[in-house]
């Protein structure tokens, strides 16, 4: 998709700490936009990584409309074939944390608001991030699992967008059952024809313009 605002992108190193406490750092690609509203970070799936391709084109809708966005590893290459780490949704929530605090350092993020985009697994990080994050401005979750953030998903007070496919009806109810424990602003909004990785045609462009929608009304505020 080409870009017609001046977007620039930087290869970045987000510092954090293995499982044994030793400092690593996550790699990461920031994509800035001329002007950018905000910055929103990307929290993958379980079995993906910074380089998804619907995250990447969700990123790319999302620059469209200046806003900015950090896709990055939430797990070391070596973490990741260790499936218990996958489904750590602790683990998976501080190394977003981590990221957070990267993007609130970097030079050309300070001062830009935050928003978090989780998928699947990440989407329960970004929760989980958010409830500890009084300052995270805005929440999307796109085919998200939302009970797996537990208990704190009643401490998220940040607006969040629930984001299911309508042919995902195990997921749909885990949603439903969110929506009414979710404390701040929220929505869901089923996308018509979609299964869990809205790989239908049409399904994908729905959810980046919905995100698009979320994170350009509440960057601003």
């Amino acid at each position: 998709m080409p870009l017609t605002h001046a977007t620039s992108c930087f290869d970045v190193a987000i510092p954090s700490q293995s499982l044994a406490g030793i400092p690593i750092t996550l790699p990461g690609t920031l994509q800035l936009p001329d002007a950018s509203l905000g910055l929103v970070l990307f929290a993958h799936g379980s079995g993906s990584s910074r380089h998804s391709p619907r995250n990447t084109h969700v990123a790319e809708v999302l620059n469209e409309s200046r806003i900015a966005t950090l896709l990055f590893d939430l797990l070391t290459e070596q973490e990741a074939t260790d499936r218990v780490n996958v489904f750590d949704i602790g683990l998976l929530a501080d190394r977003l944390g981590d990221a957070i605090r990267f993007a609130r350092d970097h030079a050309q993020t300070a001062g830009l608001p935050l928003g978090l985009f989780g998928a699947s697994t990440g989407a329960a990080a970004a929760l989980v991030a958010a409830a500890a994050d009084p300052f995270v401005a805005a929440v999307v979750s796109r085919g998200g699992r939302p009970d797996l953030a537990g208990r704190a998903i009643g401490r998220v007070h940040t607006p969040t967008l629930l984001l299911v496919g309508g042919h995902d009806p195990q997921v749909l109810a885990l949603n439903e059952l969110a929506l009414h424990d979710l404390s701040g602003e929220k929505r869901m909004a089923i996308i018509p024809g979609a299964s869990h990785l809205f790989e239908e045609p049409g399904t994908l462009d729905e959810v980046a313009r919905l995100a698009a929608e979320w994170f350009a009304r509440y960057l601003r505020e």
